[in-house]
């Protein structure tokens, strides 16, 4: 029997999270048909906010690739919060990756690759999919990364 991705995402020493309140004026996550979009979700352990700065000035490429697999938990427990079980994803189409940068830093697509990998880790070819890798100067509550995720889900 093959394992659920909640049990991958154990075993690849990680922890599904609840889903993170919104800390705005928005919902975190939402369904139209068959695709669930999740709301930016920020590197969130609880109600702390991890890795804060810009990454190339105030945090290495590291703590960026750790804040994208945070950034990404979260809005697979969004997921979670409206499927009941992660193994619904049909697939992965979309992951909108911003990476809070230093002037002059341009490696957002190695900072996220962290992310994408967890996916297919998770996933299989189910995970694989399109992604946008954006560098800004400026991040809501000075975090390091924030990521959205578009899945189709069954019905």
């Amino acid at each position: 029997m093959s394992q659920t991705p909640e049990e991958l995402i154990q075993e690849l020493g990680h922890t599904l999270p609840s889903p993170p309140a919104a800390v705005g004026s928005y919902i975190p996550v939402t369904q139209f048909g068959n695709t669930i979009v999740t709301s930016g979700q920020l590197p969130f352990i609880g109600t702390e906010l991890m890795f804060k700065g810009k990454i190339g000035e105030h945090l290495h490429e590291d703590d960026g690739s750790n804040a994208a697999c945070l950034c990404l938990l979260n809005a697979l427990a969004q997921i979670k919060s409206i499927t009941g079980e992660l193994s619904k994803i049909n697939k992965v189409i979309r992951l909108e990756g911003y990476v809070h940068s230093a002037p002059g830093f341009d490696r957002q697509p190695y900072i996220l690759n962290a992310a994408s990998k967890l996916l297919t880790d998770v996933l299989g070819d189910k995970g694989k999919h399109t992604r946008v890798a954006l560098g800004i100067s400026e991040m809501p509550l000075n975090a390091a990364v924030q990521i959205a995720l578009w899945v189709e889900v069954s019905p």
